[in-house]
């Protein structure tokens, strides 16, 4: 009866080894299937200044863009035709065209505040970003201002060395 423990023991041990050594290479596989997967090439948590770089440059981009004096409207107008582009660009184009109408009869300042900017995915020259942006208006005719929020998805493409705005989809 000893020798039959005996013989069991030895036997289960090195099953018991094997199993486990033959579990912790599948982990090791799927694990790896899972990085190769989820997370090819997306740099928005692995590389800090790519991250903080597009962040940066698109809250920027957006503050210009979504700031607007009816006194000055140029600024506004430069930031669009330097840091927007695709349909992003033709979405400025529409909703801004209708604002240059009405704005010097309401003497209408805005004036926009990222509040934050998530980078959700950084690929090579493209990235989407989650941005919180509140804007502030101001009549100068009814002395009413009012702020509004809005979320939004952003994409932007690097272009040279400039991030440009690209897609704007609000949620």
């Amino acid at each position: 009866m000893s020798t039959v423990l005996t013989v069991v023991r030895r036997h289960g041990v090195l099953v018991l080894t094997v199993l486990l050594l033959a579990a912790a290479a599948v982990a090791f596989w799927q694990a790896g299937v899972a990085r190769d997967k989820d997370n090819v090439g997306n740099h928005a948590v692995v590389d800090a200044p790519a991250t903080t770089e597009v962040q940066s440059a698109v809250a920027s981009a957006l503050v210009r863009v979504f700031s607007y004096d009816y006194n000055n409207p140029g600024p506004t107008q430069q930031a669009a035709d330097d840091l927007l582009d695709g349909k992003a660009r033709e979405q400025y184009d529409l909703l801004f065209a209708a604002l240059e109408e009405k704005a010097p009869g309401q003497q209408l300042v805005l004036t926009a505040q990222v509040q934050v900017a998530a980078v959700k995915e950084l690929t090579g020259r493209s990235a989407t970003l989650l941005v919180f942006l509140d804007q502030a208006s101001q009549r100068a005719t009814d002395k009413e201002s009012a702020v509004s929020a809005a979320q939004l998805a952003v994409r932007a493409t690097r272009t040279g060395d400039t991030w440009k705005v690209t897609g704007i989809e609000p949620l």
